[in-house]
């Protein structure tokens, strides 16, 4: 049993409540299994509504992963197919703290579930309540890792290069150029997210990425929250279609296995529309820049421009420094397809329809 019922049976009051505010129906007859023993459930209660009286089955956790839903819900569908009616019975998954993937879960399959945060969801029959709060605001409720913060996203932007391979901890570390314990425990939360899965043990353990879009997904949802050094800039530039070729020209590259200029590589639409071609021209070069944009400028020749900008300067290092690609053709460094792609999310002209494109031609996720 991991579950204090006796601390944590405001929990059940909290669920009770919020269903009778939502709903106008009240639980009655609620007894919770305080020895939690294996054939009972972890509680029951009754439900009544204007279709009659349902009766509730509970699992009750303290936190809750995708990785822990399974076998909640075996044991839920166990006690349901083992009474009477069980199409009158309704399963419902109670937990301090469910995280998102779980809920996602849940809702997938159907289940009832109730957090702490105040999130509701109750499926049954003709009735749907689908009410979604922000995250569990319980006193000492395991939180979720921020695994797109410092090096933690260089592992991320690796785990998605890898694509589904099978790997080990080593090669993420040598990849990622990341520390062994980061990526040890970033690994560790993300199979508890169940992004990932493990097989074997100790040195022969191996993982690989199983749900690259989920993971895709919530990096695009924290980069576009991210506040970055950005400054615009004017290059003279006779053929725009060549705007790419001619500020290559001024960095001082010798060609891909000899870059003693600046360590700067183009990204957004101007790179991406190369990969897949959608819009007929770009006209403003975006840079990543690691150092200062001033320093930058100055070598390549651009004059500040707030009105009339063709470039623009990024300053950004860690993860978007890793996967970069040269191309013989432009004689031009580029950012890993998964950062332009990143990069396509700013809301500007067509880049939201060439994000689109770029993700199922390119990055296949």
């Amino acid at each position: 049993m991991n579950y204090d019922f006796e601390k944590h049976e405001p929990l059940m009051s909290a669920f009770a409540e919020a269903f009778e505010e939502a709903t106008g129906s009240a639980l009655s007859a609620i007894k919770i299994n305080p020895e939690g023993e294996p054939w009972e459930p972890d509680a029951m209660g009754h439900l009544n509504t204007p279709e009659g009286d349902w009766r509730l089955v509970f699992s009750i956790k303290k936190e809750a992963y995708p990785r822990d839903i399974k076998d909640a819900l075996w044991d839920l569908h166990g006690h349901q197919s083992r009474t009477r009616n069980a199409s009158d019975m309704v399963p419902i998954f109670l937990a301090e703290h469910i995280s998102k993937g779980a809920r996602d879960e849940l809702r997938n399959r159907g289940v009832s579930f109730f957090d702490s945060s105040g999130t509701l969801f109750f499926k049954h029959r003709n009735w749907l309540v689908n009410i979604e709060k922000g995250k569990s605001a319980t006193k000492g409720t395991l939180r979720e890792v921020d695994v797109f913060k410092g090096s933690r996203e260089k592992i991320i932007h690796t785990l998605l290069h890898m694509d589904r391979d099978w790997f080990h901890g080593q090669q993420v570390v040598e990849l990622s150029q990341t520390s062994g314990a980061t990526v040890s425990n970033l690994l560790q939360e993300l199979e508890r997210l169940g992004w990932v899965e493990s097989q074997g043990e100790g040195r022969h353990r191996v993982r690989r990425l199983i749900r690259p879009k989920e993971l895709l997904d919530a990096w695009a949802e924290a980069w576009a929250q991210r506040r970055q050094q950005i400054s615009r800039w004017y290059f003279f530039c006779q053929n725009p279609k060549r705007l790419v070729e001619e500020l290559s020209s001024n960095m001082s590259w010798n060609g891909r296995d000899q870059r003693h200029g600046l360590s700067v590589a183009f990204t957004g639409a101007i790179a991406a529309n190369r990969l897949s071609p959608l819009l007929t021209h770009v006209d403003i070069a975006e840079i990543i820049v690691p150092t200062k944009a001033e320093r930058v400028a100055e070598k390549l020749g651009l004059k500040p421009a707030e009105k009339g900008a063709n470039v623009v300067l990024i300053e950004r290092s860690g993860a978007s420094e890793l996967f970069q690609e040269y191309s013989d053709t432009e004689r031009a460094w580029f950012a890993s397809p998964f950062i332009q792609y990143l990069d396509l999310l700013n809301g500007r002209g067509r880049n939201a329809e060439l994000a689109a494109q770029f993700r199922e031609d390119i990055l296949k996720v």
